[in-house]
């Protein structure tokens, strides 16, 4: 098989007894659909008798644009259909008479009603390639890679997993890229950058064609391979603003508030911010607390900085209803309706959604500054967390809403807590009398009503 050198590497990768997870691509062009139809056409001549998943998203993707991309190596390679390989449609299998070795068609996509991937439960295969990882979940992944058992003592390989994909920010920038670009990548897994210039085969018009992109964005992930671009269009904040928000200095100060995105001995942390105006002066990240260890955290903050009580807004859900009640301060109800401006109903879902679509605006005006300490990981957090809110049913023409925190914590694998405290910082926006006409408080406690 006449390889390019890349892929090359990415097969003598797939092939030693150390590495099992292989990510190869960065660009568009740059072999990588080819690279997975090489490697299983191998592997199924090679291991008579093997089972292999060929996987994408959605089926239907799949069949339309990686299965002839198989369709066209199998053909370079002198193998015919009907004759050295049979393909079923219906049971979406390719099946090698000469060697009764098979590949299955998956759809890996999280659907609600399968959230545990209960249709591969009974799979057991030999190894697995997944075309553009990147639009699965990492839970998908680990699954597949949980289904890699199938004879591997007897063919006396190891579990490989192979996924290839463009950049974008989500559980593949961070499981692979980033700790590659840092040094930081464990043996067993490898990151293969590919480009178009790496294809000596590629037609010089198709690589004038991204050069002449305007979209500085699509240009930058599809011919250079950068991963810090990401050019989604529901995305409410671009890159270069989210990495302008440590660097805004000319942000003014004004008021004293205090945000708290308050949890409970869980997986996810409290969050505290002192905002001086529209800048992020302090913050407190606390692990597993209780409810007087985040009401006294609140209290040593609010006094510093002369916080008024109604001034410090807290989550109202869940463990933040006890932080709210024990200090009397502002609750914020996530679910609770969008608040009018100047009279009129806003076009949200909740007041959740409205106060994030308002706070992105701002970060896109350059007129917030988190100016508070942070360490290198605090950053990375933020930054990760902020470019996966996005705009949800973005073809929808109801009300305007951001994805789902659920798949936010399927995307980067904890919830996105920096981002409550940044949102619950536009309520005292919302609540000033310019903005509203009437205040609809409760006596107790001082938060909106549903």
């Amino acid at each position: 098989m006449k390889l390019l050198k890349k892929q090359t590497k990415a097969i003598d990768l797939l092939e030693d007894k150390i590495t099992t997870e292989v990510n190869y691509g960065g660009a568009a062009g740059g072999g990588k659909s080819d690279l997975g139809a090489i490697w299983l056409i191998q592997n199924c001549i090679k291991y008579p008798g093997s089972r292999w998943l060929m996987g994408r998203s959605k089926l239907k993707t799949l069949k339309s644009t990686t299965l002839l991309t198989f369709f066209e190596r199998a053909k370079i390679e002198g193998l015919q259909a009907k004759k050295h390989f049979i393909y079923n449609e219906i049971k979406s299998t390719i099946y090698f008479p000469s060697t009764e070795s098979t590949i299955f068609l998956k759809d890996l996509f999280s659907y609600p009603s399968d959230p545990e991937f209960d249709d591969l439960g009974s799979l057991e295969i030999t190894g697995a390639f997944i075309d553009e990882c990147v639009q699965i979940s990492e839970k998908a992944w680990e699954i597949v890679k949980s289904r890699i058992r199938y004879k591997l003592d007897e063919f006396g390989v190891i579990p490989k997993i192979l996924g290839t994909c463009n950049p974008s920010k989500n559980w593949v920038y961070k499981r692979f890229y980033k700790p590659w670009k840092e040094g930081n990548l464990p043996d067993y897994m490898q990151f293969i950058p590919a480009l178009p210039t790496d294809n000596p085969h590629l037609s010089h018009h198709y690589i004038e064609s991204l050069e002449k992109l305007k979209d500085k964005a699509t240009k930058e992930r599809l011919l250079y391979g950068n991963w810090e671009y990401d050019d989604d269009p529901a995305k409410l904040m671009d890159f270069d603003s989210i990495l302008d928000l440590f660097e805004n200095n000319w942000v003014e100060p004004g008021k004293y508030y205090l945000t708290i995105d308050a949890a409970r001995y869980g997986s996810d942390t409290t969050k505290l911010i002192a905002w001086c105006g529209f800048q992020a002066v302090e913050r407190t990240s606390m692990d597993q607390s209780s409810i007087p260890e985040i009401y006294n955290e609140a209290e040593r903050i609010r006094k510093k900085y002369r916080i008024g009580i109604k001034d410090v807004i807290c989550d109202d859900d869940g463990v933040g209803g006890g932080v709210v009640d024990l200090g009397k301060y502002t609750g914020f109800i996530n679910n609770s309706t969008a608040i009018k401006v100047q009279g009129k109903n806003e076009n949200y879902k909740n007041l959740a959604d409205q106060c994030s679509f308002m706070f992105a605006e701002k970060v896109m005006k350059k007129e917030v500054w988190f100016n508070a300490e942070t360490t290198d990981t605090e950053r990375n957090e933020i930054i990760e967390e902020m470019e996966c809110i996005k705009r949800d049913k973005i073809d929808d023409d109801g009300k305007l809403c951001i994805i789902p925190k659920k798949i936010i914590k399927t995307l980067i694998g904890r919830s996105p807590d920096w981002w409550d405290c940044f949102k619950m910082r536009m309520l005292p926006v919302l609540k000033s009398p310019t903005i509203r006409k009437s205040a609809n408080t409760r006596k107790t406690r001082q938060h909106y009503k549903r």
